[in-house]
């Protein structure tokens, strides 16, 4: 059996006191630090997580888009103005009663101060008021109406440096899905930026005086009272067509606005400045459409074209002695119309009013051209000298 010597006992001792000092100390240690790192655990998962909201980094720049809708609303705003027509209602001794108001928007397109808006924008107005976009205003006075085309001219005197002209572009290059701007005053909301892109093209829109004007541009850009005459812009900040008419069961906007093209816009404004109103030429005639039973009840010769009903005797058709009538005269049991039938100008088949107009606006007020008509059942040939429709009969 082995026995431990004195000293070998107090030598153990020495190193059992060292091994389990050493081991407290570690395990003092280890403690402390599990105890820190649950600690931490803790008051992470303690935090709210929000997994529905996403954080969204907060920038200022802007995207590609944003940058030119502003860019053009900042160039382009300057020069819309708010039109204000004022008609006054007098009672039956000739005393003003009551004064009605209406809005609508305009275009500066010169540094003389002209302005491009609507017909019925300043429609029966006595007194126009024109508010620029730093809250100047100025009597405004009536240049020239198209009301074929619902388009019109008015002038300010205003300082040259407040007159911001508004670039026209064209339109005969457009695509349906292009981006669009408009800028009006919808509401008495003096220059509302819309965005929109074009929803079609060629669209017929019949104006107030029952004319039709062909290849208007539809848009879904926001159009509302008071956007009437303000332009339609491309994303170069040019103008393609101005703000006229909205389709709406309701009286506001329903995404389906329609806007003159500014390509007919650039035709006639040279001639409303100048004449007051655009030279278009004319026969000076009144017509009938052939409907399916007037051409079984009357002897005509032909199924369709325009019946000339009443000829101006010092106008262009009635100098080259075209025939109008409303009288009817029974002959071996059918009835026959004392008027010619016009069925052709130049090379243009007439059915109706609308042919009829649409074709005179391919010739010039002073161009001289071989018309077609029906007499008698047989067609005939007379060269017409045309010669430009008098303002007076401009509706």
């Amino acid at each position: 059996m082995y026995r431990l010597t004195v000293r070998q006992l107090i030598l153990l001792s020495v190193i059992s006191a060292v091994l389990a000092g050493g081991i407290v100390a570690i395990y003092d240690r280890y403690w402390r630090f599990a105890l820190s790192t649950a600690s931490t655990n803790t008051e992470i998962t303690s935090t709210p997580i929000d997994t529905e909201t996403p954080k969204i980094a907060k920038t200022d720049a802007f995207s590609l888009d944003e940058q030119n809708n502003i860019q053009v609303y900042d160039n382009i705003s300057p020069g819309v103005v708010n039109i204000t027509s004022t008609a006054y209602l007098e009672d039956f001794w000739g005393n003003e009663v009551e004064a009605q108001q209406g809005t609508g928007s305009g275009s500066i397109i010169d540094k003389k101060g002209h302005i491009l808006t609507n017909v019925h924008v300043i429609k029966d107005a006595q007194e126009l008021t024109v508010t620029l976009a730093d809250k100047s205003t100025y009597k405004a006075k009536v240049i020239g109406k198209d009301p074929d085309n619902d388009l019109a001219v008015i002038k300010i005197d205003a300082p040259i440096e407040k007159l911001h002209v508004v670039p026209l572009g064209n339109s005969q290059e457009l695509r349906i899905g292009q981006k669009v701007l408009a800028i009006g005053n919808p509401f008495g909301l003096d220059r509302t930026l819309t965005r929109g892109i074009i929803s079609g093209l060629g669209r017929p829109l019949k104006t107030a005086n029952g004319r039709t004007v062909d290849n208007v541009i539809q848009t879904d850009a926001s159009i509302n009272p008071g956007n009437s005459g303000g332009p339609l812009l491309n994303a170069n900040g040019e103008m393609i067509g101005v703000n006229t008419a909205i389709y709406s069961p309701s009286g506001g906007s329903v995404g389906i606005g329609f806007a003159v093209p500014v390509d007919i816009a650039k035709r006639v404004i040279p001639e409303l400045i100048n004449y007051g109103q655009v030279l278009r030429p004319w026969l000076a005639v009144a017509t009938r459409s052939i409907t399916p039973q007037l051409a079984n009840a009357i002897d005509l010769g032909v199924k369709e074209g325009l019946i000339i009903t009443a000829v101006l005797p010092e106008g262009p058709a009635g100098r080259a002695g075209i025939r109008g009538s409303d009288r009817l005269v029974r002959r071996a049991n059918m009835y026959h119309l004392e008027a010619d039938v016009l069925t052709k100008v130049g090379n243009y088949p007439i059915k109706n009013e609308e042919d009829l107009y649409r074709a005179l606006n391919n010739f010039k007020p002073t161009d001289t051209v071989q018309v077609e008509v029906y007499r008698d059942g047989q067609p005939i040939q007379i060269t017409i000298k045309l010669e430009p429709k008098p303002k007076a009969y401009n509706r």
